[in-house]
Order: C-alpha cells, then sequence, then structure tokens
C-alpha cells in the first residue's frame, strides 16, 4: 500500500523536473537512476556501520559518494559535475554487481541546471533504502505516470487488468514465469505478488530464492530493461533475469520454454514490418502475429499463457491472421475474454481481448469460450474513475466453472456474458473469426422465428471516408448531404452541405432513397432512422451507415431490432477509437443473427409495438393532464 509520504515525495520530485524534462518517461527514468544513485550510498553506510567496508562508492568513484556531492565546500555547479561524471560513468564501476551496471547503462543527465540538480538530489535523499514493499509500491506508483510508448505501439497496462489476467492463469510457486515483452515488469511482480499470497505469505527464504529464480522477462528497450530491473530489485528480486532481448528476430533464447507466458505485447509493427527469422510457424510480418506465435510455441507441453491482442489478431482476414488463429483453435486456444474499448484510456481507446491458451484443456475441448466484459470497474472516459458493476471477478469465477465442466466433459450453460462456441462452427467458413458477438444470437424478441444473419436481409453500404466529401466540393444550392444528425433526430428538412448532380453521379452507391435505414457510425452510435418517402435526393456521408432492406424484412421491423438493447450492446463491441468511437467493421454488422420471422409476423410485430406506444403516450398525456390539473389547484389555495 503506498503511503502518503513517499508518494508526496514521488510528485515532488516529479514537479522539480517537469520545467526541464516534460516527458514523463525521461522524468522517471531520472527519478529511477537518483534513487539507486542513493540506495547504493545507504548499502555502503550501512556496511560501515556493521564494521565493513563501503563497496559502491569506493577507490576511483569514492569521490562521488552522496556525503561528498552534498559537501558543504560543493558548490551547485560542481555537484552538477561529480554527478553527471558518476552516473555516466557508473557501468565501469568494478565493485558493484551487474544487475546496477546494466542499470546505469547509457545513464546520463538530460539537463545542465545546478539548482535544479541540487532541489532533485535533496529530495531524492529523504528516500531510505529498505527490502520492505514500500518502495516497491512507491516505484509502480511512478510507473503508472508513464502512459503511452506510441512509436513502437506499446501502452502500459492497467493495474487491475494484469492482475485479473494473472488470476485468471494462476501461475503457482514451482512453475516458470515468462514475459517476453516485459516493459517495466507489471506482469512479472503481479504473479509473484499472486503466488506469495496464495501461499499465504509463509513461503521459506528457500522457497522465496527458487520462487525468484523462475521469473524471466525479455524487452527490446534498453529504457524498458533499466526500469524492469529496478522495479524487481526494489520488489526483491537481488538478480532479476531480465534481458535485453528482441523476441521476434533473435534466434538465441528460442530453445527456451516456460510453463506460463504473460504478455502485453506491442500492437503496432515499425515501418515495413518486423524482420523475424524462419523458425515461426506462421509467416508474417505483423508484431501482434508473430508475439502470438512466439508464445504459443514457447509454452512446456503442460504450458499455459494469457495474452492482450488487439482487435487485428481476432477477426482481420489476411493470411497470416487465419493462420495464427487456425493454429490457436487447433492446438492452444480454450478462451477469448472481450474488453472494454476504453481499457487503455486516456493513452489509447483501441479495443483489446484476453487470449487465453492451455495445450491440456484445448485438446479435452471441442469448444471456445466467450466471455464479453462490458465493465471492468472503471468508467471508459480519460479519467477512468471507478465504478460500480464490475465484472472482472465473475469472470473469474466463469473461467474457473468453464475448465471444471471441460475437465469432465460437461457444457458449460451459455449467458449473454459467457458462452461457448464449438469449434466446428468457428472453423466453418476458414476464417476463424475469434469475435463471439459474431456467433451471438440476438435474443430480443420472444419470437419462434428463425434467426438469419443481418447481411443476408439487407445491403450495406459505409459513408464515404477520404477526400470524397471535402469542404471545397459543396455548393450552396443542389442535392443533399445527409449528416448524422439526421439519423439522430429523425428530422430530414435542414440540411447543411449541398453538391452538384454531376458530383452525386460521381458516388453512385451513397445515395438515398426511401425506406433505406440509416445508423450513426461514429461519435454518437447506434442512432437508426428510415428515410421516408418525400425525402430529398441526396447521399451520406462519412458518419453515417446505409442499409438497405431486402424483400424478406420489413424497414419498419429492422430499425426496431436495430434500436434493440441487444443490438446495440453488439454494437458497442465492435467500436474503436479513443476521442471518437467508430464502428470497427461492418462486416462483423453483418454477421450479427436476428429473429427473421415471415414478413406478415413481422408486421403484426410492429403493430403491436406501435399501439403499445401509443397507449404508453396516452398514460403520458392523462399523467401530465392530472398534474397540470393538481397544480393550479394548489396554486389557487396558496392564492387564497
Amino acid at each position: 500500500m503506498l503511503d502518503t509520504i513517499t508518494k508526496r515525495r514521488i510528485d515532488n520530485c516529479r514537479d522539480i523536473l517537469v520545467g526541464k524534462l516534460p516527458d514523463p518517461k525521461a522524468q522517471i527514468e531520472q527519478i529511477t537512476i537518483g534513487l539507486i544513485y542513493k540506495f547504493m550510498d545507504d548499502m555502503d553506510k550501512e556496511s560501515i556501520e556493521l564494521g565493513g567496508d563501503a563497496k559502491f562508492f569506493s577507490e576511483n568513484f569514492e569521490k562521488y559518494s552522496w556525503d561528498n556531492l552534498f559537501d558543504s565546500k560543493v558548490t551547485a555547479t560542481e555537484m552538477l559535475r561529480l554527478y553527471s561524471d558518476s552516473i555516466e560513468n557508473m557501468e565501469k564501476n568494478p565493485n558493484i554487481p551487474q544487475l546496477f551496471r546494466d542499470i546505469f547503462n547509457n545513464a546520463y543527465l538530460p539537463y545542465r541546471d545546478p539548482e535544479t540538480l541540487k532541489l532533485f538530489l535533496k529530495t531524492i535523499g529523504e528516500f531510505e533504502y529498505t527490502h520492505s514493499e514500500k518502495l516497491g509500491d512507491a516505484f509502480e506508483y511512478l510507473l503508472s505516470i508513464m502512459g503511452s510508448q506510441g512509436d513502437a505501439g506499446q501502452f502500459r497496462t492497467p493495474r487491475h487488468i494484469i492482475d485479473f489476467l494473472v488470476a485468471i492463469v494462476d501461475p503457482s510457486k514451482t512453475e516458470t514465469i515468462m514475459d517476453p515483452a516485459c516493459g517495466t515488469a507489471g506482469f512479472l511482480i503481479s504473479a509473484f505478488k499472486f503466488i506469495k499470497e496464495k501461499n499465504n505469505n509463509e513461503l521459506t527464504p528457500e522457497q522465496r530464492k527458487k520462487l525468484i529464480q523462475n521469473f524471466v522477462g525479455y524487452d527490446i528497450s534498453p529504457d524498458m530493461v533499466r526500469l524492469s530491473l529496478v522495479n524487481l530489485y526494489l520488489h526483491g528480486f537481488s538478480e532479476p533475469h531480465i534481458f535485453e532481448y528482441d523476441t521476434l528476430s533473435s534466434e538465441k533464447r528460442w530453445n527456451d520454454n516456460f510453463d506460463v507466458i504473460l504478455a502485453n505485447p506491442p500492437f503496432m509493427s515499425p515501418k515495413g514490418g518486423i524482420r523475424p527469422h524462419n523458425k515461426f510457424t506462421i509467416s508474417s510480418k505483423r508484431s501482434e502475429v508473430l508475439f502470438v506465435d512466439y508464445i504459443a510455441e514457447h509454452l512446456n507441453p503442460n504450458g499455459r499463457a494469457g495474452i492482450i491482442v488487439p482487435e487485428g489478431i481476432i477477426f482481420q482476414n489476411g493470411t497470416a491472421y487465419k493462420d495464427i488463429r487456425k493454429l490457436l483453435v487447433n492446438d492452444y486456444l480454450h478462451s477469448v475474454i472481450s474488453l472494454p474499448a476504453g481499457v487503455f484510456n486516456p493513452y489509447s481507446g483501441v479495443k483489446t481481448t484476453i487470449l487465453l491458451l492451455d495445450k491440456s484443456i484445448a485438446k479435452n475441448s471441442k469448444e471456445i469460450f466467450f466471455i464479453d466484459i462490458e465493465n471492468d470497474g472503471y468508467s471508459l472516459g480519460a479519467q477512468r474513475n471507478p465504478i460500480k458493476g464490475g465484472q472482472l471477478e465473475t469472470a473469474i469465477n466463469s473461467i474457473k466453472v468453464f475448465k471444471e465442466r471441460t475437465a469432465i466433459g460437461e457444457p458449460f450453460e451459455n449467458s449473454d456474458f459467457a458462452y461457448s462456441i464449438s469449434k466446428e462452427e468457428i472453423s466453418k467458413n476458414g476464417a476463424y473469426s475469434l469475435r463471439g458477438v459474431s456467433y451471438k444470437e440476438i435474443k430480443n424478441f420472444s419470437t419462434n422465428s428463425n434467426l438469419e444473419k443481418l447481411g443476408n436481409v439487407c445491403k450495406f453500404k459505409r459513408g464515404p471516408f477520404g477526400g470524397s466529401l471535402k469542404k471545397e466540393i459543396f455548393i450552396d444550392e443542389g442535392l443533399a448531404v445527409y449528416e448524422q444528425s439526421h439519423a439522430i433526430n429523425n428530422q430530414f428538412e435542414n440540411f447543411r452541405y449541398f453538391i452538384s448532380e454531376e458530383k452525386f453521379n460521381e458516388m453512385l452507391g451513397f445515395e438515398i432513397k426511401p425506406n433505406d435505414i440509416i445508423m450513426s457510425c461514429s461519435g454518437t452510435m447506434g442512432k437508426v432512422a428510415i428515410i421516408p418517402e418525400d425525402a430529398p435526393k441526396g447521399i451520406i456521408n462519412q458518419a453515417l451507415l446505409k442499409l438497405t432492406p431486402l424483400e424478406n424484412i420489413l424497414p419498419k421491423y429492422l430499425k426496431l431490432l436495430m434500436e434493440s438493447p441487444s443490438f446495440q450492446q453488439a454494437l458497442n463491441r465492435t467500436t474503436m477509437g479513443v476521442a471518437i468511437k467508430n464502428v470497427a467493421s461492418v462486416k462483423v454488422l453483418k454477421e450479427l443473427k436476428i429473429p427473421l420471422p415471415s414478413v406478415k409476423e413481422q408486421q403484426k410485430l410492429i403493430d403491436e409495438i406501435e399501439n403499445i406506444k401509443k397507449e404508453i403516450e396516452n398514460l403520458n398525456n392523462a399523467i401530465n393532464s392530472k398534474e397540470i390539473s393538481i397544480n393550479d389547484s394548489i396554486a389557487k389555495v396558496w392564492t387564497e
């Protein structure tokens, strides 16, 4: 538990540096180096008090000790020179262990303001070296400040999602545990804490020592390696096994397998793609595909893994994406957990999914288990404030039940939240889509009708992207451009933009016709309207999706379905984007199954619902009339 004094000291360090180093990552690196520098001096003092000698600041490095830096004869300018020289040369210190040489590898002071450094080091001096959890918690708080390393597609995984994934995978004290893109070692530390709590925090020193030896992390970034080393060190790892290693291009550690792998690998590939070696099963230059392949192939026979992946892995149609999904479904995958699109806010609104791998479960099960989480316990805006109704604990219990049922050959009782889909169904069309919502049945209406894919009852057309509707093409009068507001307000009298007949003819396919349905698919999602008979001639813009009903479905019935809670929930699970949400894939919407009774039964249902709406309207009018009468009576009594 982070105490307020330690938190305040960390915040003070950042406040001092922010004027010189506005980048949070640069602040964290300097605080990291400063803390380790101070702790080495603390350990020297402790050694001297116990009758030993200074180790870290000895021989040629004695002049850099903390006391020498703050000697009254040393000016602020001289302090800056001493400290800068020290951290740049510390990796060459023959008297410090390899761990500390790795931490100081390529370290330097990025600013040259003596007074800033003096104030910063004075604040660092308030910390004292200890192996307690206090400093580990302080460092985790410090790392939580660091958000996106977007150029590499890296986003810091929220702590509660890390702990959630670890709890589901359930590592034990005898298993080897690895993260191939470890970042700041969040998964490794969470697994370490989980195992200690699982054993009631009663591990013997020997058991703890053996446990620590089981953790391994790789990262391509030397900065991330440094942060991982410090993070693990402050959590009691005297010799962390963290390696600067290119997991996808290097073969050096290819033969190292593990019992448990936990990862949130980079979502993006560098321009030109990755240049992997030829040992991967799947041929690809996409980092997310290669990382999933790597993890699957580096599990021991009874190994298991939990991987956070971007939506592309789940449904994209590229050959590599389909090949990796086929590999997973056939040999490794047992569960897919869909997370809300805002989990990584405020750094990224990318939609993510958790893949759970276990060879033994995959071998014994003919189904893949799906969980759709809509509430992770936090609001999905930039602030990510705690909210009620979190579903993570329910998901953990559901996974346990699925595993238990699979072990004894019994089916899982499906619900809207958690359900199983047969591998046969998933592999049927060769796409191996892992988007669970595309297999779910929308059960909004109590009808015994058959289910049909939405793409089989209407034609889809998404509004034009790119430069087709730049403002310079608009004219004062002409053919209408339908916008999102028309779907939201269900009104078609007012238009802001117009195009010429010539431009209209260039954009055939986007034109509006009576009884077409338009749906807002950007920002305000899922609002639906039917184009009336007298609507002006025109086209849709990029924020709209046009659905043209075929003969087997009535427009009003389709509109009712699309306004139903089940459809809206399914639609929300297809969104992506940070500040503005967008429908990620029209193809996924086409795969949604809807109840499709006969046209006669559709009309009957429409009439029933319209009658109910009229009854509600009449009741509301009656209530309003009574309220007015009561208010008039009260007013009359009051005036008398």
